[in-house]
């Protein structure tokens, strides 16, 4: 398949047969985000709000776009600013991985580091702060139309293409900035009114649940602070999830299937193992993997794995 740039290449991941893992009563599939270009879901949010400030005439040729991100964002922005001709800068806490630093460089583009300690409000106030003194377009994954917009458009029409003439019962995501949840579990919902959708985040930072934000470790969910795009409507079910049962988890998905994914996809294929247990005989449940493994080689994720030489 020929494509007129990179862009061309996303969307349209693979849905994967989960055969180890997967408790006998029930059949689970994964939606691998890591086949996007940049290796995550979030390739997808940075075209459609791109496209969409463009085709409002918000975003001027060779215009600044500033960002606020973990890092899956600002990387997927990297690129498609690189491909459409914009500077980009990312804002982003000191406590995220290194990879993402490198990649959003290696991509052109510059990335600001703020204190962990000013948490996801903090990376925000200070994208802000650039946007307004250097006339820069703001993008504002968050609170930006698009965001949701785009997986209505894609995500969603994927799955429910994917599974024509087939059962699905569950579909279980995680929650990030609440684009995916919101915009896929719209489309879900309008075409098959009987799925459910399952919702997870960080037992310690449950805000869906109503508790308190206190540090995780699963990067790319839940800053402390909740985005207007979320729809709270859409979900059924919501499953936090413990920092290391996130890990071990995808450390499983490697192990027993051979998918190298990132921490959250851990996270929320473990929320939809919790699903599994209580779920009908003969369910079938879909779950988001957000992105590759990776970008996670300096993290807990990899924690104790040798170096070295093991021996024979």
């Amino acid at each position: 398949m020929i494509h007129d740039s990179i862009l061309g290449t996303v969307g349209n991941t693979p849905i994967v047969r989960i055969n180890q893992l997967a408790p006998k009563h029930v059949t689970m599939y994964v939606k691998c985000e890591a086949f996007n270009p940049m290796s995550s879901v979030k390739d997808r949010l940075a075209l459609g709000i791109i496209l969409d400030a463009e085709a409002r005439g918000e975003l001027k040729p060779g215009q600044t776009v500033v960002e606020a991100t973990s890092g899956n964002t600002g990387i997927a922005m990297a690129m498609v600013c690189a491909v459409r001709g914009y500077p980009f800068v990312a804002f982003m806490a000191d406590s995220f991985s290194i990879e993402r630093r490198k990649l959003m460089r290696a991509l052109g583009a510059k990335v600001i580091l703020t204190p962990a300690a000013l948490r996801g409000v903090g990376m925000v106030k200070a994208a802000e702060d650039y946007a307004q003194r250097h006339g820069a377009y703001l993008t504002r994954q968050f609170d930006n139309p698009a965001n949701p917009g785009y997986h209505r458009n894609t995500t969603g029409p994927e799955i429910l293409l994917d599974f024509a003439g087939k059962r699905l019962d569950w579909y279980v995501t995680g929650y990030g900035t609440g684009g995916t949840l919101t915009g896929a579990g719209e489309m879900l919902k309008l075409a098959r009114p009987d799925i459910k959708v399952c919702v997870a985040e960080p037992e310690v930072a449950a805000l869906l649940a109503g508790k308190e934000w206190t540090p995780h470790k699963i990067q790319g969910w839940t800053p402390d602070f909740i985005g207007s795009v979320l729809n709270r409507d859409v979900y059924d079910r919501n499953v936090p999830i413990a920092d290391l049962l996130a890990r071990d988890t995808a450390r499983a998905l490697a192990q027993k299937e051979g998918i190298f994914c990132g921490v959250s996809s851990g996270a929320t294929f473990a929320a939809a193992l919790e699903v599994a247990r209580d779920a009908a005989p003969g369910s079938v449940i879909l779950a988001m993997l957000p992105d590759t493994g990776e970008r996670y080689l300096s993290t807990f994720l990899f924690e104790g794995v040798n170096e070295g030489s093991d021996e024979e």
